[in-house]
């Protein structure tokens, strides 16, 4: 290899996993208000709770293949609903803990996002998000859900190639506000959607028949973690 592709493999490292200037805490306060309304917004959160959803059975399927389970797909459904399939003991720890990281997955990854954007690490961050996408995309067995993943992972290669600093911290610190604030809220309608009708085979209540422990208290996991991911993330972003 001479000199020259060294240079060039030097450059790409510094640029990815290098450290970049932390953007103007109006940006932060704004990017912030911007999730929140993504959120908060009924209009919008139909759109943008696919995010979440990627995120979600991302993790239930990032956890079965660490407790070696066999992976078998990923579907992604236009209602923002989702399924993943695994393979392996229907019981035990592995299972419970397959069971149990999809609502805990989107605000656990804005908290390591906002862990990333704490130490300046803005690309990486990109770029890393742009190789979870990817893995994810791997083992989508739906069309639906392949082009929310590609459409999404695009965004994220988009900004990461074509935009300068300022505009990537913008667009990081909207992605991690988004999985934090965002992270909040699926438990919350899980909860009211059982209270309607039921919801069965929810994962709280999935984990329930796995462990004999009440719904009500699998609930209250995935509340205290959303809360204490957003409140130690949230910290992080703002520099407290």
């Amino acid at each position: 290899m001479d000199l020259i592709d060294l240079t060039s493999l030097t450059g790409l490292w510094d640029r990815v996993f290098g450290s970049q200037p932390e953007p103007d805490l109006w940006v932060v306060l704004a990017t912030g208000l911007l999730a929140l309304g993504a959120v908060a917004s009924p209009r919008a959160w139909r759109l943008t709770r696919n995010a979440i959803t990627i995120a979600h059975e991302g993790g239930h399927g990032l956890v079965a293949l660490l407790m070696g389970r066999r992976l078998d797909g990923i579907r992604l459904h236009s209602d923002t609903s989702g399924l993943t399939v695994s393979r392996g003991r229907p019981t035990g720890p592995g299972m419970v803990f397959t069971a149990a990281a999809g609502y805990t997955a989107p605000p656990l990854l804005g908290l390591g996002g906002a862990a990333l954007l704490a130490a300046h690490h803005i690309t990486a961050l990109l770029w890393l998000a742009t190789g979870l996408l990817l893995a994810v995309l791997v083992m989508i067995r739906n069309a639906y859900g392949a082009l929310s993943v590609l459409v999404t992972g695009g965004l994220f290669v988009l900004v990461s190639w074509t935009t300068g600093p300022q505009v990537q911290a913008a667009f990081a610190y909207l992605a991690v506000w988004f999985l934090l604030l965002g992270g909040v809220r699926p438990a919350f309608e899980l909860q009211a959607k059982r209270r309607r009708q039921g919801a069965a085979d929810s994962d709280a209540d999935q984990l329930a028949r796995l462990t004999q422990v009440p719904p009500v208290v699998w609930f209250l996991l995935f509340h205290v973690v959303s809360l204490c991911a957003l409140l130690g993330g949230g910290r992080w972003l703002l520099g407290l």
